[in-house]
């Protein structure tokens, strides 16, 4: 384990409150122990939220890279058009 370094930090009074309640209900031992999870929830959060963009990012590359043939709006809304009308007609179909 890392040796420890102490900090000095400034909270807002709704997270003192918060965190001496976690202390006194014994979720924790110390207002350190609180922030320590806290740090780690948040890199957590920011691993996640980086494996997330990368993931993103890695799609539109490979979108960008399809070379497979592209469809124009206009060829899109056809094909919408023509599914719903099918999908529509057999909901009458059943419904009657």
């Amino acid at each position: 384990m890392e040796p420890a370094e102490k900090l000095s930090v400034t909270v807002t009074p709704a997270m003192a409150r918060m965190i001496r309640e976690k202390v006194e209900d014994g979720s924790f031992g110390s207002a350190s122990e609180v922030i320590r999870a806290a740090l780690r929830a948040f890199q957590r959060e920011e691993e996640e939220h980086a494996e997330r963009m990368a993931s993103i990012r890695a799609r539109v590359k490979a979108s960008i890279e399809d070379t497979r043939p592209g469809y124009s709006g206009e060829e899109v809304r056809a094909h919408l058009r023509g599914f719903v009308a099918r999908h529509s007609s057999r909901a009458d179909d059943s419904a009657a």
